[in-house]
């Protein structure tokens, strides 16, 4: 529900901020006031094309913000969610438009495209006798709104998830027949690329350890030849080795020592290097002694290595993979030799899942059909009292030849507004004021089942009047008895069946001209609707008949009209 409106140098208007609450508000003014303009800003931040046109002249730029309710919108929060822009309970919608035409988008503070105010906006605000927001003119939202209306909602999941499981079990068996028409072939290249690396026998991380060993064998006559020549340096030397220096050392301290005390530190570490240098020689030593020099080990890693390169070339791949490789094409042979008992399982379950996928599409269309008929009678009943005699409304179902995850049928609106005329699309009705009307009339039957909690009717009462404008007034407050209605209207039967009411004035200083919005207490009411009904000379008796009307509609909310 929209709570807050925020509007900032649009068209005539300077600064303007609404609060706004449910149920039905009437949005009145002279003609000329720019009672419209509401309707304007509203579609501009729901995403409709900006241009600097838009901003009041002499301004830089034009702000609209809003505020809306998503308490009741588990779709919108869901839709939040999926794009982290999740708020509380709330959400803010901001657009500025500059002098240069560009504007720039936000949902709950975050930059966005304006694509996503449109995506958003599908679910907050339903705009009638404009198309740009019109969502009964979608098929998609007509079929979406007959099934809610005929209570479908469980079954058409039911019937998207059958779907789903039909067509991934023939995309497999189509894959597996594929498979199957070069089954002989492919089983044969199989097998002697198996063979191949069967024979090679290459074990997962073998690569590894043959590279390592081949770089020790490799080297090892420099490994030897470095660490007998590092030994012979270190302790095993004719002489001049590191450990006889050492000891000579240690011997000449040692003599000083007992001249000099504080030489003893360094006798100690000296003696320490001398132990050290005795460990790493014995290290060197083992090392030494246990290398191995085996050109034909050598010979032997280096052919299997040379064989293990070579086969991943053929396969494009490196070395270290050919190990998955090989189970790689294990499986799919595996899967080859009993595809034949796989292929009858495949065709079997396709028409398990074709027959689940029929048995439930042919239970919605049956509901589709007695809703559709339902929903057509009582909304051309309704025709009738919204000054269309002689309307008709009728909801078609079009059998689809291949199955969708909507069902097997299309689902279009369709209505004649004038007697003789045949049933056309309702995305085709020219006047704005019938379309508005109509829609008015299948809002209002299916409210209880409709998903967009605010309804904007901007032309609903043109080229109506007397009785029917009363009518019309009356089902836009029993609308608003559990929807959020915005109408724009000029006549008073309209208005005055309103919970809450709109000023929209128009003033100028002989220089600039601004349109201000006041909220109308109840006396202010009565005065606003007087003036529609008798013009600028207010008399006793217009203000009697006005206070009249507001009082009979609140009393109709008393007695439970609503």
């Amino acid at each position: 529900m929209l709570t807050q409106l925020r509007i900032r140098d649009f068209a005539i208007v300077e600064a303007l901020e609404l609060e706004l609450a449910a149920g039905m508000t009437a949005v009145t003014g002279e003609t000329g006031a720019g009672k419209s303009i509401l309707v304007d800003a509203i579609s501009l931040l729901l995403g409709d094309r900006a241009d600097s046109g838009t901003i009041r002249h002499g301004a830089e730029r034009t702000d609209i913000s809003a505020v809306f309710d998503l308490d009741a919108l588990p779709a919108a929060r869901a839709w939040l969610a999926e794009r982290d822009l999740h708020g509380e309970r709330e959400c803010h919608l901001r657009r500025v438009i500059a002098s240069n035409g560009r504007s720039r988008n936000y949902i709950n503070g975050v930059p966005q495209p304006a694509q996503a105010l449109r995506e958003l906006g599908e679910w907050l605000v339903d705009i009638h006798g404009q198309h740009e927001h019109q969502s009964l003119l979608r098929r998609e939202a007509q079929r979406q709104l007959l099934d809610d209306y005929a209570g479908n909602s469980t079954l058409v999941v039911e019937l998207a998830d059958h779907y789903r499981n039909w067509n991934r079990l023939r995309q497999e068996l189509r894959d597996l027949r594929q498979a199957s028409s070069e089954r002989d072939a492919r089983l044969d290249i199989l097998r002697y690329h198996l063979r191949e690396l069967a024979a090679l026998n290459l074990a997962e991380g073998e690569i590894t350890e043959l590279e390592a060993e081949q770089r020790y064998l490799a080297n090892a006559s420099q490994l030897l030849d470095t660490g007998q020549r590092l030994l012979s340096q270190l302790s095993e030397g004719d002489e001049d080795t590191v450990a006889d220096r050492l000891t000579h050392s240690l011997r000449e301290l040692d003599t000083l020592g007992r001249l000099d005390a504080r030489l003893t530190p360094v006798s100690e570490l000296l003696n320490a290097v001398l132990i050290q240098v005795q460990e790493a020689s014995g290290e060197l030593r083992s090392y030494v002694q246990a290398l191995d020099l085996d050109p034909e080990h050598l010979a032997q890693i280096e052919q299997r290595l040379t064989a293990a390169h070579q086969l991943a070339r053929k396969h494009r791949l490196d070395a270290a993979e050919l190990p998955a490789l090989q189970a790689r094409f294990e499986a799919e042979l595996d899967t080859l030799e009993h595809s034949e008992t796989r292929l009858d399982e495949l065709q079997q379950a396709v028409k398990t899942a074709r027959a689940a996928y029929q048995q439930c599409a042919d239970q919605l269309s049956e509901r589709r059909t007695a809703a559709a008929r339902e929903l057509g009678e009582r909304v051309s009943q309704a025709l009738v009292g919204l000054g269309m005699p002689g309307g008709r409304f009728a909801i078609t179902l079009e059998h689809l030849e291949k199955p969708t995850p909507g069902g097997l049928e299309t689902v279009e609106f369709q209505v004649s507004a004038n007697p003789g005329q045949p049933l056309r699309a309702l995305a085709k009705v020219a006047s704005g004021g019938e379309l508005s009307r109509i829609s008015l009339a299948i809002q209002v039957i299916t409210a209880r089942a409709a998903r967009i909690p605010t309804l904007i009717f901007d032309e609903v009462d043109s080229g109506i009047g007397g009785g029917v404008a009363e009518v019309v007034g009356r089902q836009l407050r029993t609308l608003g008895g559990n929807r959020q209605v915005l109408c724009v209207t000029h006549l008073p039967q309209v208005a005055a069946q309103a919970h809450q009411q709109l000023k929209v004035e128009k003033q100028t200083d002989g220089e600039n001209t601004h349109t201000q919005v006041a909220s109308l207490a109840t006396e202010e009411r009565v005065t606003e609707i007087a003036r529609m009904l008798g013009g600028l000379e207010l008399t006793a008796n217009t203000l009697a008949h006005a206070r009249e009307m507001v009082e009979k509609a609140a009393l109709s909310t008393i007695d439970g009209e609503d």
